[in-house]
């Protein structure tokens, strides 16, 4: 199971700014919660601690505490967008759709507060640094089935190339529906076949400007 926050971390946490999830407390305790994926330090002075999307969705209380990515062991109830083809997969239903949904959310306040300009129409930092489980995300906040075992659905997976993922479906009309929701979540997408196999898929990048 995941460590659950201390008392003095739990208060912080809950007294975040409900609009731009600002933290205030003491230096150790929101380097705790930074060290623990809850917390986010601001790039620019005078750097303050903002709530991450998973630091969000606890405050909301429709999560488990994650522990540091290194150390959060497979299955501990740590929030992951479904890139499609896991085995279990997360249960769909009304409660998944509400994680997911605070998940999306919490990445759109992370985007204005981290892009310069406060865009929430183009992907952020943290979304570079995680291209796999931004793109997951944002099919899966639009509705998007995910791929379950052998079954159809979007499969997003790391790609060679830097800063670009592939989505494959098997349903050429969703494949396409999968392109559009990555171009509105402030993707490039540029559609492909494999060489050899013939498959159709998509190359997707997150988008500068």
């Amino acid at each position: 199971m995941t460590r659950p926050p201390t008392a003095a971390q739990r208060r912080v946490i809950d007294a975040a700014d409900p609009v731009t999830g600002r933290l205030r407390g003491t230096e150790a305790q929101l380097a705790s919660l930074v060290k623990r994926g809850l917390a986010f330090r601001h790039p620019r002075p005078p750097h303050d601690c903002f709530l991450t999307p998973e630091g969000h969705r606890v405050r909301q209380g429709v999560a488990e505490v994650p522990q540091p990515a290194a150390e959060a062991p497979a299955g501990a109830g740590v929030f992951a967008a479904r890139v499609g083809g896991e085995e279990p997969g997360p249960q769909a239903g009304p409660a998944r759709r509400r994680e997911v949904h605070s998940a999306w959310q919490g990445l759109l306040e992370l985007r204005r507060m981290t892009n310069p300009d406060g865009s929430v129409d183009r992907p952020c930092g943290w979304e570079r640094t995680h291209l796999v489980q931004a793109a997951a995300l944002a099919l899966e906040a639009a509705g998007h089935r995910p791929a379950g075992g052998d079954e159809g659905g979007y499969r997003v997976r790391e790609t060679p190339q830097p800063e670009a993922v592939a989505v494959y479906e098997p349903d050429g009309e969703e494949l396409r529906a999968c392109a559009a929701t990555l171009e509105g979540a402030g993707w490039q997408v540029s559609e492909h076949r494999e060489p050899r196999a013939g498959t159709r898929y998509l190359l997707a990048s997150p988008r500068r400007a």
